[in-house]
């Protein structure tokens, strides 16, 4: 097996090779490996010479897995130090691959990144260097979290994700697994997870700031709408129309509740906040009980097809998706933030729907987003 030595060595040589193949044969450059870190933490350095002299030094820094947080707090200020002690030199991250919230914080703190799977930027004014390339946003297959830190798949993650999105802090992980029905073990674990990626911020055992935004983006990369729900395909035979004017008259007979049971998500509602797109199929959240979403086929007059269905009967397997609706021109759709993760983990346009979304909460916030948890699960109305 090798030893860390002989994979750092063998990440940076891959990476210096990359590196030059991006900047083309007129620049030169030529790598030097530290026998560990320095004082400023570097694991090597190379220089970069152009065809007409000009030369740039990277240090570069190698690690196997790395966090926004950790940008923050032991990156950033090191690559402050290595500009004040040397401003011919940048500061540059190599790793096997960089999350995209890793990458923005890097860029945010003007350190340079390259990942095995293509990820790369690198900006030095002179010479002048300007490379910015994308590779894989999710994970490659082998690229493991750390033992005990919890994903943002799955079930129990999706419903502290929307309870995090949903309500403004202050408040305890105690108060969020009792709100939200999960262990405070794994709500703490989470919760460690997510300050690593800067999507929360503690004060404390407080927790005191919640980047929604940037948290329902994270929740809907790792997981995919038609593969979580099993999607059933219908056709409506008289129309899309009609089966939203169905769902409106059950709503005002107030029998089978309709409001909390069947709820409308993607394209169709979308367009309520943002009309960037028309046509699409209908998508409606039923139990995930087999025999129920026979039944409410049956009542809404849909036929089972295997293709060409304009609807699609979503199996709803965590009661969340059901939590905080919303009620528009009487008909009962998911909160906005499950929209949102819905559009975004969609296919097609979906996502840029799923944007548009993310757009309206943050100009409307305080209309939508509920002041603690003590508030009532109450149908918002739009």
């Amino acid at each position: 097996m090798d030893s860390a030595a002989d994979v750092e060595v063998d990440l940076l040589s891959r990476a210096v090779e990359a590196l030059q193949g991006l900047l083309g044969s007129e620049w030169d450059i030529s790598s030097q490996t530290y026998g560990g870190d320095s004082d400023y933490g570097i694991d090597a350095m190379a220089q970069v010479a152009s065809a007409d002299g000009g030369v740039v030094r990277l240090f570069f820094q190698v690690k196997q897995r790395l966090t926004p947080k950790e940008v923050a707090s032991i990156l950033a200020p090191r690559a402050e130090l290595v500009r004040r002690v040397n401003d011919s030199a940048r500061f540059m991250v190599v790793a096997p691959w960089i999350s995209p919230a890793t990458q923005q914080e890097l860029r945010k703190s003007d350190i340079g990144y390259l990942d095995l799977t293509g990820n790369v930027s690198l900006r030095v004014s002179r010479p002048a260097i300007v490379v910015h390339t994308q590779g894989e946003q999710r994970a490659p297959a082998g690229y493991r979290q750390p033992v005990g830190k919890p994903l943002l798949t799955g079930l129990k993650a999706a419903r502290l994700v929307r309870l995090l999105a949903d309500v403004r802090p202050p408040y305890r992980a105690t108060d969020l697994a009792h709100h939200a029905g999960l262990s405070l073990a794994y709500v703490s674990r989470l919760l460690d997870s997510l300050e690593d990626q800067l999507l929360v911020r503690r004060d404390g055992k407080i927790i005191s700031w919640v980047e929604w935004e940037r948290l329902l983006r994270a929740r809907a990369r790792q997981t995919d709408l038609f593969r979580t729900t099993e999607p059933a395909g219908m056709i409506a035979p008289n129309g899309v129309e009609e089966v939203l004017e169905k769902l409106r008259e059950y709503n005002r007979e107030g029998g089978y509740d309709y409001r909390r049971e069947v709820l409308v998500t993607g394209s169709y509602a979308a367009r309520s906040f943002a009309r960037i797109s028309v046509g699409g199929q209908l998508m409606l959240y039923v139990q995930q009980h087999p025999l129920n979403v026979d039944r409410v086929a049956n009542e809404l007059g849909l036929i089972p097809v295997t293709e060409g269905a304009d609807v699609l009967l979503l199996r709803a397997k965590d009661r969340s998706v059901f939590e905080r609706p919303m009620e528009i021109s009487g008909i009962g759709q998911v909160g906005l933030s499950q929209l949102a993760m819905d559009c975004l983990a969609g296919p097609g346009r979906m996502p840029a729907e799923g944007e548009a979304v993310l757009k309206f909460m943050s100009a409307h916030e305080p209309s939508w987003r509920k002041h603690d948890l003590s508030q009532p699960d109450e149908t918002a109305l739009f």
